[in-house]
């Protein structure tokens, strides 16, 4: 059986877009069930409909702040049946206690390559510090902001000069190959780091 896959985002959704055209594949051993985005006008949320994945809102200000946002976000993903939850640009910090009760099935992508430059603003922070290499990481998400097992990572060497936006554009390249490549592997219950 395939495994039941929704995906949360906050914006573009392509991240998103990758994973499910990755999983159109019959063979692969996941499905994309559902988008969820907590933006009510991320443009993502179009792009799964044009894909054929339904989607739902979650307004993380329509629920009288984080735990009543949370609670209604679990409720859908398990409304769902949902078994592993993507991460895919969401732009809201989830607690302790919610990810919690997805432990061990829920998967984030970070434009750093951890356990550097965790949380914001990683692309200029890796040129002001200098960094010679610098990429994308895909990790089991923890209670910890951007920490958790590191399930793949990709790499590239940065040009000197090169501005934010310009490294921001290659690393997305990046991560729109590794995060349909670790997903494939993770929902074949294979946890090996995919490097690339």
């Amino acid at each position: 059986m395939r495994k039941r896959t929704a995906i949360l985002i906050s914006g573009s959704g392509s991240n998103m877009a990758r994973l499910v055209e990755d999983m159109a594949d019959k063979g692969h051993p996941a499905q994309p069930v559902l988008v969820v985005s907590n933006v009510p006008e991320a443009g993502g949320l179009a792009k799964a409909r044009r894909l054929n994945v339904p989607t739902f809102v979650v307004d993380h200000r329509a629920h009288g702040g984080r735990a009543g946002f949370e609670a209604e976000l679990d409720r859908v993903l398990r409304a769902a049946r949902a078994e592993i939850v993507c991460l895919a640009g969401f732009m809201r910090v989830l607690s302790g206690d919610f990810v919690a009760g997805w432990e061990g099935r829920m998967l984030n992508i970070h434009p750093s390559l951890l356990p550097r430059h965790r949380g914001l603003d990683t692309h200029a922070r890796a040129l002001a510090e200098g960094d010679a290499r610098h990429g994308c990481t895909v990790h089991e998400v923890t209670a910890a902001l951007d920490d958790g097992p590191v399930l793949g990572q990709a790499s590239l060497d940065v040009i000197p000069g090169e501005t934010p936006e310009a490294l921001a554009a290659r690393v997305l390249r990046l991560e729109h190959r590794l995060y349909p490549a670790v997903l494939r592997r993770f929902a074949a219950g294979d946890t090996t780091p995919v490097l690339l």
